[in-house]
């Protein structure tokens, strides 16, 4: 593929710019090598600000994570810190994942804060990005931010930016960023050279206020008590999970819990997995393995930077299973909402929220305990849009998302895999105390709300041409919606793009009272969802269905789920998705 004009100037103004040796010299191999393909994808396009941040193949180029398209940003953020706060002392907190470069970049990114005069506290070594969201708010600083990929592939790195409520940035601050950042004309206006005084190192104190918040969620540490030795298997994937993980159950009263070994120790190689991603089964093969010989009662495991879980339990056959982000939301917010109506901790102001893709049986568990529940655009910046919005007038228990974020507790204002894990082991426990396992609460559960079956079919699309293609299938989608999936009536289309929800039977149009997201929904005649919505954080396009069917009795668990799945299928071969 020829390289277009504007390519070709980008490339022209790092050969020829204030870039290190090693920087040209990958470039002019590129180019000695008539390698187009992999200057245009390098060049093709800046690194922008999604739904998690800055996010990028690490490497040279443009459209890649290095010190230069970190150091853009990094001063970007720094030129609207300096005018959002005028006359202050401005302050910003720090932390990493475990990834490759990720402590040089939080090195390379405190420095530049310092030399425009900014105070940094930089965690002394790697933590999870849900106390970096503590931090921010425990320090008083103005902005923060955490060097991670979160569960990508290991070549991956990534910049998340936070606002002073512990939030990652949105509207209006995310786009001003990016126009602050756009403004910069040459890595010449980058200030690299660091202000050591300024830069102050973090640990110790912000670990133990931290966790002491995670000890503060629990609801009952009475069974607990009795069933201490709950027999808990944890892996961090390698990642930052470590540091905090076994010190919050610990200090919850768990007294056995297994790490595994092959995993404990921080490596941004990842070297025992494919991908450090907690949703995919063969991440977590060997906590499932271990857990197996131990006959264990829970699996846990955390993604690089800890903000995501997921978790294992034994079915009725005995058998290892995942629990899905849908299922684990539900368990977590039925439990979170029983266990404290049962402590007479309830109140009239409470309430929970979950994203427009998660499954909705939430919402029908909140009603059935007469607390509000909102929905809102996928990403957690969003649900703590909504905890700031009604701070000081309503009280905010829980959250989550069906990708495997959870947040308990308003004390952390990103997903916090280190809180939920505390209050899934907590759960176990309790349910072990009535004679139960978590895979038998999930089955009663959804006897009680009727079953709900979530499935995620999520379309890798790489490069500049990738791209294109996500966008042209979202053009078609909107262009051409279906009148019918498999055989069932197309009965409203939702698009969160325009804001527009219309009824497709009757013409009626209604808003639906969110910010523009390219988000669109299905909903078929029998209650049925199916949502298409391009990532914002990876090259993908993700189709979401959901279904529901009645569910009488636990009896019927198996029937009804075969049958919940088989309508899945039709819909998946009736839109071409395989």
């Amino acid at each position: 593929m020829a390289l277009t004009p504007d390519i070709q100037q980008k490339i022209n103004t790092w050969l020829n710019g204030s870039y290190d040796a090693e920087t040209k010299a990958n470039i002019q191999a590129l180019i000695n090598t008539d390698q187009e393909e992999a200057l245009s994808d390098a060049f093709y396009r800046d690194l922008e600000f999604g739904t998690g941040g800055l996010r990028g193949i690490m490497g040279t180029g443009s459209n890649r994570m290095n010190r230069y398209t970190l150091g853009m940003a990094t001063q970007g953020l720094c030129n609207y810190l300096l005018r959002s706060f005028p006359h202050q002392e401005i302050k910003v907190a720090l932390a990493h994942d475990s990834r490759n470069n990720s402590r040089e970049f939080a090195r390379i990114a405190a420095g530049i804060f310092s030399a425009n005069g900014i105070t940094v506290y930089l965690f002394e070594d790697l933590r999870p990005t849900p106390e970096l969201s503590f931090a921010i708010r425990y320090l008083r600083c103005q902005s923060g931010c955490v060097i991670t990929a979160s569960h990508n592939p290991k070549e991956y790195n990534g910049y998340k930016v936070y606002w002073n409520d512990g939030a990652q940035v949105v509207a209006p601050h995310d786009a001003n960023i990016i126009t602050e950042v756009n403004a910069i004309q040459s890595v010449d206006e980058v200030k690299f050279q660091a202000d050591e005084s300024r830069i102050h190192l973090i640990g110790a104190e912000l670990d133990a206020a931290y966790l002491a918040k995670v000890k503060e969620l629990s609801i009952n540490p009475e069974a607990i008590q009795r069933q201490h030795d709950l027999k808990i298997v944890y892996t961090p994937l390698h990642g930052t999970g470590i540091t905090m993980v076994p010190k919050a159950l610990a200090q919850l009263g768990f007294t056995n819990v297994h790490i595994v070994d092959a995993q404990a120790t921080p490596d941004g190689n990842f070297p025992t997995v494919l991908s450090p991603n907690p949703e995919e089964k063969v991440a977590m093969q060997m906590a499932l393995d271990l857990a197996k010989t131990l006959d264990a009662d829970l699996v846990l495991a955390t993604d690089p930077d800890a903000d995501r879980v997921g978790i294992g339990v034994k079915n009725t056959d005995g058998e290892w299973v995942l629990v899905n982000g849908n299922q684990t939301a539900a368990l977590l917010t039925h439990y979170l909402l029983s266990a404290r109506h049962k402590a007479g901790k309830m109140t009239d102001k409470d309430f929970i929220v979950y994203t427009i893709v998660t499954s909705d049986v939430l919402g029908d568990v909140a009603r059935a305990y007469d607390v509000t529940a909102y929905q809102t655009l996928t990403g957690f910046k969003y649900i703590a849009g909504i905890i700031r919005d009604l701070e000081g007038e309503a009280n905010y228990i829980g959250g989550g998302e069906e990708s495997y974020g959870y947040m308990i507790g308003d004390f952390v204002r990103d997903k916090d895999a280190v809180s939920a894990c505390a209050l899934l082991a907590e759960m176990a426990a309790v349910a072990k105390d009535n004679g139960h396992t978590l895979y038998q609460e999930m089955m009663q559960m959804y006897a009680t709300y009727g079953y709900y079956k979530e499935h995620l079919i999520s379309l890798t699309k790489k490069g500049q041409r990738g791209a294109e293609e996500i966008q042209d299938m979202m053009r078609d989608l909107r262009a051409n919606p279906p009148r019918t999936i498999a055989g069932l009536p197309v009965v409203e289309l939702r698009d969160y793009k325009t804001g527009v929800i219309r009824n497709l039977q009757s013409g009626q149009e209604t808003t639906t009272g969110l910010e523009s997201s390219n988000v669109l929904q299905f909903l078929l005649a029998d209650g049925s969802k199916i949502s298409a919505r391009p990532s914002g954080t990876e090259p993908k396009i993700k189709f979401y269905f959901s279904v529901k069917e009645p569910l009488k009795s636990v009896v019927d668990y198996k029937l009804v789920e075969k049958k919940a799945e088989a309508k899945i299928a039709a819909i998946i071969e009736d839109m071409q998705l395989k």
